[in-house]
């Protein structure tokens, strides 16, 4: 995943020790990130957290869903002084229906972005109340009549369940000069991009050290997944260079992660440069065919065969002498016996097909004699056939002869292969085999699979590395044996 060297005890702790700073600082950022969404929750559970953390991203208490709740407050104040029914609690009870008008009316929810916040309360208040209109519900909700007749001590417990933990969850964000939201992450954030700054530029100096020929700047990009610390934005990013610091710190093993990402980038750039190669060869081999360059080749003048050669060495003919040696002395005397079995078989098929042997064979003992004589003469038939071979092979003359003959059935057949009508066809018939070729071996590559391939290629490198591992111990047992 990165150029970085294998770790030695005297700096393992040192790696460990900014792995773990550069975890915490992405656990920073996470948070950061995540606060608005999950601020709701965190206010309902750990309310301590949201005290501390508001004023850095520029929250405070809207003044209108707070004033709302202080009243509600003064309210439960004047009923425990006065009793429900007073005149001071009914003054309390219609500024509050005033100021769920004005809530309904105003949505100071929609600044948050929390629109659907007061939708909800809504709906939980017409729920609680009967009715379909939310103006009327809260009307209803906050009467002395409707108080009364449902139990003070129950609806208030509702409001606190139900409605109170909603209307505390809205909020007021400031907004700064540069038209954006309001947020002091920087000031957490700078310590760590000032100590990763310094980081980076000592490992680029002691990397431009070691590798003179190295710039600052290829020294700096030596160590690219470091950057991702520094950038201002997109700091999500920088799980990149804490994996890869966990990793290279042993605190965390990617190597599964590593050889899966390495595994799937080479299957597919394996299996297109595959087809690529394949399909740019055919067409080269269909581009000479067309051009008529298979008419040079067959041409015996090498004035017109652009070819080169590098060793002055006719490498057809060498092979087909090769060929030659090998089955004239090596080949020839294995399969004799089976020669000589085939042809005594026709012989004696020769022999029954004449009329007067059917007769012959009434004598006695002629049938017996007949077998040996075909049996001899077939074996000297082959063996004279192999000596006239081998004679011809190792006598110059012969050799001379032979090398005209191949030579003279070359010419003949390149003469009558450059004819226009035969040229044509075979060219014809070569580029449309081509194509055929192209067509179903490119769509072989792309129906085979190259993760098996691989998984294939894993288990040869895997089998090769143990067999020296196997001989080798193989080996040191046999000494020990005979030490022994």
């Amino acid at each position: 995943m990165a150029n970085v060297k294998p770790l030695t005890p005297r700096n393992i702790l040192f790696e460990r020790l900014l792995a773990i700073i550069a975890s915490v600082n992405l656990g920073l950022v996470l948070f950061n990130l995540s606060y608005i969404p999950c601020r709701d929750f965190y206010i309902r559970n750990f309310p301590k957290i949201t005290q501390i953390y508001d004023p850095i991203k520029g929250i405070e208490p809207h003044r209108e869903t707070e004033n709302y709740l202080t009243t509600v407050d003064t309210l439960v104040e004047q009923v425990s002084q006065t009793g429900l029914q007073s005149p001071q609690v009914g003054k309390e009870l219609e500024e509050l229906r005033r100021l769920s008008n004005e809530m309904i009316d105003t949505n100071p929810f929609a600044a948050a972005d929390k629109s659907g916040t007061l939708e909800k309360i809504k709906n939980r208040m017409r729920d609680r109340v009967g009715v379909k209109s939310s103006k009327q519900a809260f009307s209803i909700f906050w009467s002395q009549a409707y108080l009364s007749k449902r139990g003070w001590n129950q609806e208030f417990n509702f409001f606190n369940q139900k409605i109170r933990p909603l209307i505390i969850t809205n909020y007021y964000r400031s907004i700064g000069e540069n038209g954006e939201f309001l947020d002091k992450f920087w000031l957490i954030d700078l310590p760590f991009v000032i100590l990763f700054g310094v980081e980076l530029l000592a490992r680029s100096f002691y990397i431009k050290r070691q590798y003179p020929s190295f710039s600052l700047l290829n020294a700096i990009f030596w160590r690219w997944y470091d950057l991702f610390l520094l950038l201002p934005f997109w700091q999500w990013l920088r799980i990149i260079p804490v994996a890869i610091r966990l990793d290279h710190a042993r605190l965390l093993n990617l190597y599964p992660l590593r050889q899966q990402i390495h595994q799937g980038i080479v299957a597919n750039f394996a299996e297109e440069l595959t087809e690529i190669v394949v399909v740019r060869v055919i067409n080269q081999v269909q581009g000479s065919i067309q051009r008529g360059e298979l008419k040079h080749w067959l041409s015996q003048n090498d004035n017109l065969r652009s070819y080169i050669d590098i060793n002055n060495i006719n490498e057809v003919e060498a092979i087909g002498a090769i060929l030659v040696r090998t089955i004239v002395y090596e080949v020839l005397p294995k399969i004799k016996p089976e020669v000589v079995a085939l042809l005594h078989h026709n012989i004696d098929s020769a022999l029954k097909q004449v009329p007067i042997y059917h007769n012959l064979q009434n004598f006695p003992g002629l049938e017996q004699m007949q077998s040996q004589l075909s049996e001899q003469v077939a074996s000297q038939i082959t063996t004279n056939l192999y000596n006239a071979v081998v004679s011809a092979t190792e006598d110059p003359v012969g050799a001379k002869l032979s090398s005209q003959l191949v030579q003279r059935f070359s010419e003949a057949l390149g003469t009558e292969m450059q004819k226009k009508h035969v040229l044509s066809e075979i060219q014809n018939l070569l580029v449309d085999f081509l194509e055929e070729i192209k067509l179903n071996y490119v769509q072989r590559l792309s129906q085979e699979d190259m993760w098996k391939v691989l998984e294939q290629t894993k288990q040869l490198r895997r089998q090769s590395a143990i067999q020296p591992v196997v001989e080798k111990g193989s080996a040191v047992l046999v000494h020990r044996e005979r030490n022994s």
